[in-house]
């Protein structure tokens, strides 16, 4: 068998490869600010001394308050209105915010029973406030302990 030599052929893919994540990082680096990217806002007169000054918009995706709200339920398992207008009592003084995530912790001294009352709490939670708890993610969770139908919930609010 002849020797193999060196064959241009065979570098033809590495070349294009090569040249197609340069060209890749060219086009990325070429991208702008798409925060920059927005129309400015025009030039609007100077608020009068009577209309109150309104705060700006926050600019940037939303974040996830670090520091949970904690509020308790207290309803008979499978008693869906309880659950409900315990969960509207609870919340009452959040109306207007939106959750990111809820952790809820169903009490009871079977690990099974207390994680089936978290599910019913945080099944309840989109009736109770459809504003609110419209697209939160819920996590179930069991606390041991003896009272039966009480579930502490922990809510992550967005920023804004």
């Amino acid at each position: 068998m002849k020797g193999r030599g060196f064959q241009p052929l065979h570098l033809a893919g590495w070349l294009f490869a090569d040249l197609l994540l340069v060209l890749a990082l060219v086009a990325m680096g070429d991208q702008g600010d798409p925060q920059a990217a927005r129309p400015a806002e025009s030039a609007s007169p100077s608020p009068s001394a009577t209309a109150p000054a309104r705060p700006d918009k926050p600019k940037g995706p939303r974040a996830v308050v670090r520091t949970p709200v904690k509020v308790a339920v207290d309803a008979a398992p499978g008693d869906k209105n309880a659950m409900v207008r315990e969960v509207r009592e609870a919340t009452a003084r959040y109306s207007g915010r939106q959750a990111a995530f809820v952790l809820t912790f169903g009490h009871h001294v079977d690990p099974g029973a207390g994680g089936d009352y978290a599910h019913q709490v945080n099944s309840s939670l989109e009736k109770a406030r459809p504003d609110m708890f419209q697209d939160a993610t819920t996590r179930d969770f069991w606390k041991r302990g003896a009272a039966t139908g009480h579930a502490d919930l922990e809510i992550y609010f967005y920023t804004y």
